[in-house]
């Protein structure tokens, strides 16, 4: 049965359950729950639009538990982080399964890494999917950089945070939520100097090369992740324009393949199941109604498969 948390101001989450899903299948039945974190301005529903559009309902159908959880739009890895925990906490007490299986997207995956620091035993398994991982987002770099033009200023600066705070709290209240933003600690967390920051602190499963696999296993918990490097997939889809301004930022970069905001090789965290789906950012969690490419495997038969690999591995 799909539960969906709606965090309180300290992150505190409160459930409220959907109509249980009739499963058709076992396919997707992993011994352990399946836990949705969000990324950077995301949410769990905003009225019909859900982040993971019919991805969790597709896994309960072949057998899944799965939960969606919701913390600030705008806030540090950490900050996130402790939410995230919290919650985890929560579906554990409420469920009495002994661990979760996290997963993570964009800015969810250092979320859900986090989390897996801090109570390693009660984590079975940790999978990334556009993760910001191994060197951060060029295009946080690049927003950071203008912000210390003379031309912006602090003042612009406290201006311009002020606003996408605002978005946050809007997005939050959409929700039904009221929760804590800060877009400048977002974006200093999701920059190559605070991305490697945070793997400084938090290590597992981050490769040791530039393009390499991390480990596939480390304190007990099984890392996995995927990306794609498809931008503009789909005219229907009002967000490729912005895929495709953002997608810039990685002009001449080594790491240049991207989804429209995270690198190919950064992406990289643990077993990497595969890093070139024809997918951007948004496609990867199957949001805008499922506008996605066509020429491309859909993203809910990938998380369904994703789901078998986790059954299939005791997890």
């Amino acid at each position: 049965m799909k539960r969906m948390l709606a965090s309180l101001a300290l992150g505190l989450g409160a459930l409220s359950a959907t109509a249980p899903a009739l499963a058709t299948s076992d396919y997707a039945r992993t011994r352990y729950p399946i836990v949705f974190a969000h990324g950077l301005s995301g949410f769990a529903n905003i009225g019909p639009i859900e982040y993971w559009h019919g991805i969790p309902a597709d896994l309960n159908a072949n057998g899944a538990s799965t939960y969606v959880t919701q913390v600030s739009a705008f806030q540090s890895n950490e900050y996130r982080g402790e939410q995230l925990l919290q919650q985890v906490q929560e579906i554990m007490a409420i469920s009495g399964a002994a661990k979760v299986n996290l997963l993570g997207h964009s800015q969810g995956a250092p979320t859900a890494r986090y989390v897996a620091a801090m109570i390693p035993a009660r984590v079975a398994s940790v999978t990334t999917v556009g993760g910001v991982n191994k060197s951060g987002s060029p295009v946080a770099d690049v927003i950071l950089a203008a912000s210390q033009l003379p031309v912006v200023g602090a003042i612009g600066t406290d201006l311009l945070t002020s606003l996408v705070n605002g978005f946050g709290a809007f997005i939050g209240l959409t929700a039904g939520q009221r929760l804590n933003q800060d877009s400048y600690a977002a974006l200093t967390s999701l920059s190559s100097a605070g991305t490697a920051a945070f793997n400084a602190k938090f290590p597992a499963g981050i490769p040791a090369t530039a393009c390499g696999e991390g480990a596939y296993t480390a304190n007990g918990i099984r890392n996995y992740s995927w990306s794609g490097t498809g931008v503009l997939t789909n005219p229907l889809d009002p967000l490729d324009a912005m895929f495709g301004l953002t997608s810039l930022a990685f002009v001449g970069k080594t790491d240049w393949q991207n989804d429209g905001l995270v690198g190919r090789c950064g992406s990289h965290f643990g077993q990497v199941i595969r890093d070139n789906y024809f997918m951007n950012h948004i496609d990867e969690v199957n949001l805008m109604f499922g506008l996605v490419s066509i020429f491309e495997t859909n993203p809910k038969a990938v998380y369904r498969q994703h789901a078998n690999r986790l059954k299939l591995a005791g997890l």
